[in-house]
């Protein structure tokens, strides 16, 4: 009955000092956690303090151990399902990308939130043989902390299609449907509807948003879709 009440103590810890951890974590910023994921990075911290304590200290019985480590690995799968099941849980556990460049202008507003500096963002886009922010038609911040950077078409690497001397400036490709979810902002920014956007689905054979696993558009109304079911792929094998 005791060893039951002390299990029950120690599940009681792990549920309680992980989200705590997460908000500290949250609070911090993205640049405290680098490239990994936010509740991943508390996941190896919580292992780490567990697995440190057992050896520093041979008086905590080694079942603790073993069953704060089952108990965190259990949590950890748990939230990994949840995430791909919803993606408000996941942008809560997690941060969204975030543009802090666009068409050579940075979004001081953006950087401030992010807690980056100018010098900081600077430093990236060097890392990417950048050198002026005005060859950046838009500069994203990941969640990773990465930035991912399109330059402007006509700083853009040489191409074969260039070299045949046809240029073809590619439109940007902005999320419209995640996960059945409509992000009716992007349809208002291309002076579109939901009557438009749901007769080309139906040319589509789609008549159903929640069909759709991804849908992206471009600034000349080409849709890219993703369906839930997927039949008859032919994915080449790729090996590590």
């Amino acid at each position: 009955m005791k060893l039951l009440e002390e299990m029950l103590i120690l599940l009681g810890r792990v549920v309680t000092i992980l989200p705590l951890m997460l908000f500290a974590a949250l609070f911090m910023g993205r640049r405290s956690i680098g490239e990994l994921p936010v509740f991943d990075f508390l996941i190896l911290l919580a292992f780490g303090a567990v697995v440190g304590a057992d050896i520093a200290d041979p008086k905590i019985p080694h079942i603790h151990t073993a069953v704060a480590i089952i108990l965190i690995a259990l949590l950890q799968k748990l939230v990994a399902f949840l995430k791909i099941k919803s993606r408000k849980v996941g942008s809560l556990l997690t941060f969204e990308p975030v543009t802090v460049i666009h068409q050579g202008q940075f979004i001081v507003e953006n950087l401030r939130k992010t807690q980056y500096s100018i010098d900081n963002i600077l430093l990236m886009l060097r890392e990417k043989d950048i050198f002026n922010v005005q060859d950046v038609n838009l500069g994203i911040l990941e969640a990773n902390g990465n930035l991912t950077v399109k330059k402007k078409p006509g700083k853009e690497t040489v191409t074969l299609e260039d070299m045949q001397l046809t240029r073809i400036n590619e439109d940007l490709a902005m999320p419209l449907i995640l996960d059945g979810k409509l992000y009716k902002k992007v349809l208002f920014q291309l002076n579109l509807d939901e009557e438009w956007l749901m007769d080309r689905l139906a040319q589509e054979s789609i008549h159903d948003l929640k069909e759709i696993f991804f849908a992206s558009i471009t600034e000349s109304k080409s849709l890219q879709i993703t369906l839930k079911k997927q039949t008859d792929l032919n994915i080449p094998p790729i090996y590590h």
